[in-house]
């Protein structure tokens, strides 16, 4: 990843904005209400997303933050979801990379924890 590319986390009902680059949701579900028209994707990866059973337990409780993250790094070593992660990895190789979610706190949600990997 040169300087000029980056990883961001945007939520996927936000305006694309000309900087997003690629634009990847990386939620399990749909968002609700979204059409595939405004969102604006390039790719829906839901390969990448945390289990249902980890995602039910999270909950997005910002005390569980830190511990979703650590289920969730070693849920990404699971073939399926570690190929998946690749993909996103050598997608932020060639220009400027947006994670999507829905979550209305995406500072605490699982586009971050992949970010964060997607970073180092």
């Amino acid at each position: 990843m040169t300087p000029e590319h980056k990883v961001q986390v945007r939520r996927a009902y936000e305006e694309p904005e000309r900087g997003d680059g690629t634009r990847v949701l990386v939620d399990r579900i749909w968002p609700r209400g979204l059409t595939k028209a405004k969102a604006g994707l390039d790719e829906w990866c839901k390969q990448v997303a945390p289990s249902t059973q980890l995602r039910k337990w999270y909950h997005h409780d910002p005390d569980r933050f830190e511990e979703f993250g650590r289920r969730y790094r070693s849920e990404l070593e699971d073939p399926e979801r570690a190929e998946a992660l690749a993909h996103l990895r050598d997608l932020a190789k060639h220009r400027t990379l947006t994670l999507l979610t829905a979550t209305k706190q995406p500072e605490i949600s699982e586009a971050e924890v992949l970010a964060g990997l997607l970073r180092s």
